[in-house]
């Protein structure tokens, strides 16, 4: 039996990119998304093409009861559940404190914290011998972000990332003697649309030559870095962050 793997955001950027690495690492695959059809249609695609199972999972992790409706239709669709890749996150344009206004916030944090608790809260209760599961790995996707504060940038979204450092830590610690891993994963400046969605397009073109490697990463050098912390070769790892970001 192949073992599966849920990964939250999947249509594009990061969770994209995991899905097709998952696939060609031999876990089939369910892609999670709120509204691109056609993108994560695409990725499917590319998870077949590589002799994996992909299911579409179509839910907006803010909602809860979207979340669960995303479990439902991934136990309808695998066994079990090995893995997830809890990926799922927004980004505002950028903006001080003092001009975000509170939907902002509400917005960011109910998906970027809350969807992510809600979605490893669905996966711990899959995976856990204490609910009678066989365990499991989770990796967070957090950023740099939550190390460097992004002032006058994105404060609210590198504060939600420092709490899924928090969700890391402690969920780590709370299933280690269940059958679960749970690490984290920092992307830094990576080449993806989110750039974009934050009304900068030309970020990377201007600031990709200042880390210290030289270059922007990829959404591909990413999904190598979380295939890792998913695979038995990382048995001993949990409750880490692993940078992934150039030396920034």
């Amino acid at each position: 039996m192949r073992p599966s793997v849920l990964i939250t955001g999947a249509s594009s950027g990061i969770g994209a990119a995991c899905a097709r690495a998952c696939a060609v690492a031999g876990y089939d695959v369910g892609i999670g998304y709120r509204s691109d059809r056609a993108g994560t249609e695409a990725v499917a695609a590319d998870v077949e093409a590589a002799g994996a199972k992909a299911v579409l999972l179509q839910g907006d992790v803010a909602v809860p009861e979207e979340v669960d409706a995303i479990f439902a239709a991934f136990d309808a669709a695998f066994p079990r559940l090995h893995a997830l890749v809890n990926n799922a996150g927004i980004v505002a344009e950028a903006a001080r404190l003092d001009e975000m206004e509170p939907e902002r916030l509400q917005r960011m944090f109910a998906t970027n914290v809350t969807g992510a608790f809600l979605v490893a809260r669905n996966a711990v209760r899959r995976m856990s011998t204490r609910h009678g599961g066989a365990g499991g790995a989770i990796v967070n996707i957090s950023s740099v972000a939550a190390r460097i504060g992004s002032p006058g940038l994105f404060i609210d979204y590198a504060a939600s990332k420092g709490a899924i450092e928090s969700l890391t830590t402690g969920l780590a610690q709370e299933v280690a003697t269940e059958g679960i891993r749970v690490n984290a994963i920092r992307p830094g400046l990576i080449e993806t649309a989110i750039h974009g969605k934050g009304g900068m397009s030309d970020r990377l073109a201007k600031i990709g030559h200042t880390v210290p490697i030289g270059r922007p990463g990829t959404a591909e050098e990413v999904a190598e870095a979380v295939i890792w912390l998913l695979s038995d070769k990382a048995s001993y790892v949990t409750g880490a962050g692993l940078d992934v970001s150039g030396g920034r």
